[in-house]
């Protein structure tokens, strides 16, 4: 049995046990770095603000110390309902540490959706961000029985109104402060309650947002955590010295796994959930790595091409030429890697990229903040095209993949044997193996015990002795590198009686189209793929300020022909590449783009495929007029 899994076998039955190790070891080393508005000004840049170990401790213990005097038992359920902030962190770790169970609920959950969750995770506390988020409980108390108090981290909405049953509302600084006041009289009882968790017992109960139907619960142990804070630092992911930045929604499962590993490694963590912000703080955060979504990726490779369109048609030649470059380079670089474990170029192709590092990529990796190391990029397939670009410019993005029912990280990239258009290898102590009809199968210490109060959907997807159905369709390597070829459900079946996978032929048109936001092929029992194209704005706006339609809305812009016939070219381009029965005979631009307000996305950036095809069922059944189907 090598160290690794030795390590990974004898771990800890908790994360809060590591947490107790991490904060004795360091406790004077920067735990979370966060952002406090700058004094008296609005608008100005932000101030930032640290906690080391033995301060976040403290706070740890006066929020776990204050749920218990409230009553609470171990695996009892405690819902966040906030955006992501060290608040967050503090808090879950909080519920950790008193044994009880988180539960996650997305801040943009509407009120109704909200209470389900509420009440089908029996959930007794809810800890609400603010205002908003203690409305959609107070709306519902009413089919929330269990549900016994709300803690709002924004003290200022911690206000009861008429109605509320005493003590049902208090702010994060009185939980804290009843937590102390009990501490005071029973010094050691989140101690207690620390060593009292086992591996099996439930630590957080995670809602698949779905793209069709009610969210599941996935009940995800205590064991599965101590696991997936082992397993990502045993990859050599992550070091002792980095610096995150950690901006993705921690109601994710994903953003469990960074805190976990976080704590066995004992890096600094900058925290700030607005998404507006990324770009103002990677400048200031300067982090060594960090996780983010395929989306961000593709916005900020069409956000450069743009940059550069509008400084000229030059300028635009030389990003056109230094992006060709750039992707040449990490292919060869890699395919060398990969034969020869040498990462080497040609000369004449090393001096191209130098000339292009200068004029194109620095810039980009300074906007990064400069230290970038490598992006972990997940919940999605990122386009090969944009992934080499990344890669050539210096950028390394290492695409992982799992699901929520496999506590989100079951393979990742390694280090500088990574390989673009791949998910990497499996985590240590994660098997793999493809079904005869080419399903991912799983099987790890961080797979789910299965859905919350749904005996028959988990035995649908997790066999007696541990396999996991991923739903997946994938590849491996010789070498063990899986690569994902789309959803089982997702697979397109033409009338003709061929496959497509939807998602291989979106990520090359976005690779393809700089204006690309989104794209939804679709073509299942019809005799020809079609698609719907959403454009991204400020790109699309910008074309269309230097093309005679400046002043135009966005929906006046995508409706107009010069732009139907700039998007054809590039699909026309799409085309050229693919098999004729993958090819996009007939494309619509959408109104609007697609977001998680109207529906169209998950809170994770997911399409939702149901959603856009029957909101804009019109224009689907407007590209199939008169096609003489059958």
């Amino acid at each position: 049995m090598s160290d690794t899994q030795t390590l990974i076998e004898n771990r800890p039955p908790s994360v809060a046990v590591l947490f107790l190790d991490r904060v004795a070891a360091t406790p004077n080393a920067e735990a979370y770095r966060f952002p406090v508005p700058a004094a008296g000004g609005a608008g100005g840049p932000d101030d930032w603000k640290s906690l080391s170990w033995g301060q976040a401790a403290e706070r740890v213990f006066a929020i776990a110390a204050g749920l218990i005097d409230l009553g609470l038992e171990a695996e009892d359920r405690v819902a966040l309902a906030s955006n992501t902030r060290v608040e967050w962190i503090l808090a879950d770790l909080g519920v950790m540490c008193a044994g009880a169970a988180t539960t996650t609920i997305y801040p943009s959950t509407n009120a109704e959706e909200s209470s389900f969750i509420l009440a089908d995770s029996e959930s007794r506390v809810l800890i609400a961000e603010d205002g908003k988020q203690l409305a959609k409980a107070r709306a519902h108390r009413a089919e929330l029985p269990r549900l016994a108090h709300v803690v709002v981290l924004n003290a200022d909405d911690a206000v009861a109104v008429e109605g509320d049953p005493e003590g049902w509302v208090l702010s994060l600084a009185d939980l804290e402060a009843r937590g102390k006041e009990h501490l005071a009289k029973h010094p050691e009882a989140v101690k207690e309650r620390i060593a009292a968790i086992t591996a099996d017992q439930l630590a957080t109960l995670i809602y698949t947002s779905g793209t069709t139907g009610r969210p599941k619960g996935v009940r995800l142990p205590h064991g599965n955590w101590s696991y997936m804070a082992k397993a990502t630092v045993a990859t050599g992911m992550i070091h002792s010295d980095d610096v995150q930045y950690l901006w993705l929604p921690l109601a994710h499962v994903f953003g469990k796994v960074l805190t976990s590993g976080q704590i066995e490694v004992g890096h600094v963590t900058a925290i700030d959930g607005r998404i507006d912000k990324i770009i103002e703080n990677l400048p200031i955060v300067q982090p060594t790595y960090m996780a983010a979504v395929p989306r961000i990726f593709e916005k900020v490779y069409n956000g450069a091409a743009g940059k550069a369109r509008a400084a000229g048609g030059a300028k635009y030649k030389i990003f056109k030429w230094a992006a060709g470059v750039a992707r040449e380079y990490a292919k060869v670089r890699q395919d060398n890697f990969r034969r020869t474990g040498n990462a080497s170029v040609p000369l004449g192709l090393a001096t191209q990229h130098k000339i292009a590092d200068a004029l194109v990529y620095s810039k980009l990796r300074e906007a990064f903040g400069g230290k970038l190391r490598a992006a972990v990029s997940g919940s999605a397939a990122l386009a090969p095209e944009i992934g080499y670009f990344f890669s050539g410019a210096g950028i390394h993005v290492l695409e992982g993949y799992g699901l929520t029912e496999s506590s989100a990280a079951s393979f990742v990239n390694p280090g500088e044997a990574y390989r673009t258009g791949t998910v990497g290898k499996p985590l240590p102590g994660t098997e793999v193996r493809i079904a005869d009809d080419g399903e991912i199968l799983l099987r790890s210490p961080g797979i789910m015990q299965g859905y919350h109060g749904l005996p028959e959907k988990t035995a649908e997807v997790l066999e007696a002795d541990g396999w996991l159905h991923t739903g997946d369709i994938g590849e491996l390597s010789a070498d063990g590198y899986l690569r994902i070829t789309d959803r089982k459900k997702d697979l397109i079946k033409t009338s003709g009686g061929k496959y497509v996978a939807p998602a291989e032929v979106e990520g090359q048109f976005k690779a393809i189209c700089p204006y690309v936001s989104s794209i939804v092929v679709h073509g299942a029992d019809r005799n020809f793929c079609s698609a719907l194209i959403a454009l991204d704005g400020p790109a699309i706006l910008g074309w269309a300020a230097d093309n005679g339609l400046e002043g135009k809305t966005y929906a006046e812009v995508v409706a107009a022909p010069e732009t139907n016939r700039l998007i054809e070219t590039y699909v026309q381009t799409l085309n050229e590449g693919l098999q004729r029965w993958q090819t996009i005979k007939q494309f619509r631009l959408l109104p609007r783009d697609l977001d998680v307000e109207h529906g169209d996305l998950t809170p994770s950036l997911k399409l939702k495929r149901p959603v856009v095809e029957r909101e804009f069922k019109y224009l689907i059944d407007e590209m199939y007029a008169g096609s003489n189907e059958a």
